[in-house]
């Protein structure tokens, strides 16, 4: 008998949250996987926004999964075909999926939205349609609403890169929100429309920046610039997840802490993507998350969008340059961009290419050889990909990442361990600890994502629940497994039987290896990755929370499962000379 998967769990949400505004969010509570194939814990949202002034404007779309609730649901609101204006934050599926929909529904609504957006919009409806493109500073002005009497005038910001190069932020000065779709967003899927428990929301906020803004650090501080312009924000109308207002200062704050530590110094990687073409932006914001990683600074650059001046500076100026293969038959517009790109490398640089996987791409090899013409240095091996990529894929690019923003880093990396004063780096290096190894693994078959580290600064942390901490560096590869609500095993490594599997996980491995080769390893006893067949004992546990140091994340993780091999053997015990190094 074979059983039919069960049905995704979809519903719908529409509240007021202004004087003549509502939202519609569709919640999709089961939704594991998004953008660059991260995991999600909590599901997310796709949140669109009616706004009634004189005119009515409708800000964004739903993903095409809710097409047979969503529309209903608006025809429930407001009558599709007296909606003036669609005003389109930016166009990627999971807030434009509906649009087509729309214009079939009411041929004369004006969309509204950057340049950029509106190019790409029609190569995704195949509709006539009528628009208005919009850049920062414009306006568009809906009139006043006849009975609250508030008028309802937006103001446009442009937002490229944030995180696709066709963002606008939308602020009505009526009431103080402004649309930023995107930025500001976090996957986290409940009823609570605002930001009421800011506690449990925050982990799967900094895990959003990190994965789609951090890469775009210096775009996320030009918004912020453009933003200290308006008037008071009171609430920001996010497209993914509760919206905020309760807490907007710290939110606020927060981002312009991140990306400002994030765009110091004047070092970066430029990570070349094809905007809508093949899996070119998804696999570049994967590379893009490694460097960032190894806190060394990046730049995506979208070779469709970005103006012939602007890519020669940003290709100029950086220490490292990745890019997609691109089609064999680009149209002129490109073919202008990539000899730009060409022109504008230098020999100093490293240079990384990847498979763009568009369908018609021109070969990785044909396209290395281009960018090394000068003699330039191999950033990592060309970043292959024979399939749709799937979560190993994703992995091996992340892991590139990491590697290449080490390489950019290690200057400052070897002046951090020489700075430390002889006698507190030898009293600090007389601190203790066992010797453990992490693993971790996420998904099934051709999406899984496996993981593991050498551990020695490991602690029990609580009684009751029982509960340990593990040290992790920020450019572990593990650390993208073990976010809040992740599950992981720790392996405590014997005595007197430790330097195999010591020697074995200490080594440096290529992106995407497989860490458990040749290994002794039991899946399907703990939850949360392989157990060693021969550790002396395994602890299966779930991250609860995560406090972030310099240089390393402190994990903080219930014990939920555990068992000892051998009641008589001790935990191998790692001891130091120096505290500057593990």
């Amino acid at each position: 008998m074979v059983v039919a998967p069960a049905a995704p769990r979809l519903s719908l949400q529409c509240e007021a949250i202004a004087a003549d505004t509502s939202t519609i969010r569709s919640l999709d509570w089961e939704r594991s996987r998004f953008d660059i194939e991260f995991g999600l814990r909590n599901g997310t949202t796709y949140n669109s926004f009616l706004v009634r002034g004189e005119r009515t404007a409708l800000i964004d779309t739903s993903h095409a999964k809710f097409r047979d609730t969503w529309i209903p649901l608006l025809k429930d609101q407001i009558d599709p075909s007296t909606i003036d204006v669609l005003i389109v934050s930016h166009t990627e599926p999971d807030h434009s999926g509906l649009i087509g929909d729309l214009i079939d529904l009411n041929p004369n609504i004006e969309i509204v939205g950057s340049k950029v957006a509106l190019q790409f919009l029609q190569d995704q409806v195949h509709r006539p349609f009528k628009s208005r493109a919009v850049k920062s500073g414009e306006e568009f002005d809906l009139g006043t609403n006849p009975e609250s009497g508030i008028q309802h005038r937006f103001e446009f910001l442009s937002a490229p890169n944030l995180h696709w190069p066709d963002t606008i932020f939308s602020f009505d000065h009526g009431t103080g929100i402004l649309y930023t779709c995107d930025a500001f967003g976090l996957h986290y899927c409940s009823e609570d429309v605002f930001d009421a428990d800011p506690g449990a929301i925050a982990p799967d906020f900094r895990f959003y920046y990190d994965c789609l803004m951090g890469p775009n650090a210096r775009s996320v501080l030009q918004a912020l610039k453009r933003m200290d312009g308006l008037p008071e924000i009171n609430t920001i109308a996010v497209g993914h997840g509760p919206l905020l207002r309760h807490h907007l200062s710290h939110w606020v704050s927060d981002y312009r802490e991140w990306s400002g530590q994030r765009s110091k110094g004047e070092s970066y990687a430029a990570i070349c993507y094809l905007s809508q073409y093949g899996f070119s932006d998804r696999i570049s914001q994967a590379i893009a998350h490694g460097v960032g990683k190894a806190d060394a600074q990046v730049q995506l650059v979208d070779l469709r969008a970005t103006d012939a001046q602007e890519l020669t500076a940003l290709i100029g100026d950086a220490k490292a340059v990745v890019a997609p293969t691109w089609p064999l038959e680009p149209d002129a517009e490109l073919q202008a961009s990539i000899g730009t790109l060409l022109a504008a490398l230098n020999p100093k640089q490293m240079v990384g290419v990847y498979d763009a996987f568009g369908g018609n791409d021109e070969p990785i090899d044909a396209v290395a050889d281009q960018l090394r013409n000068q003699g330039q240095k191999q950033a990592f091996a060309p970043l292959r990909i024979r399939q749709l990529p799937q979560g190993s894929d994703y992995q091996r690019c992340e892991e590139s990442g990491t590697d290449l923003g080490q390489l950019l880093t290690k200057e400052k990396t070897l002046a951090a361990m020489k700075s430390l004063d002889g006698d507190l780096d030898k009293a600090l290096g007389r601190i203790s600890g066992g010797l453990y190894v992490v693993t971790a693994s996420q998904g099934e078959g051709e999406e899984r994502r496996r993981g593991a580290m050498v551990a020695s600064w490991v602690s029990q942390a609580s009684f009751s629940p029982p509960g340990l901490t593990v040290a992790v560096a920020k450019d572990r590869a593990i650390e993208t497994l073990m976010q809040t609500g992740d599950r992981f095993v720790l392996n405590v490594l014997r005595q007197d039987n430790h330097q195999s599997l010591l020697r074995h996980f200490l080594k440096r491995f290529p992106p995407g290896a497989d860490r458990f080769a040749g290994v002794n390893v039991l899946d399907g006893v703990a939850e949360g990755g392989p157990v060693l067949g021969d550790a002396l004992a395994y602890l299966g546990c779930r991250v609860e929370q995560r406090l972030e140091g310099p240089d390393h994340w402190i994990i903080y993780g219930v014990v939920e499962q555990g068992n000892v091999a051998d009641t008589d053997a001790s935990t191998a015990v790692h001891h130091r000379k120096v505290g500057n190094h593990y």
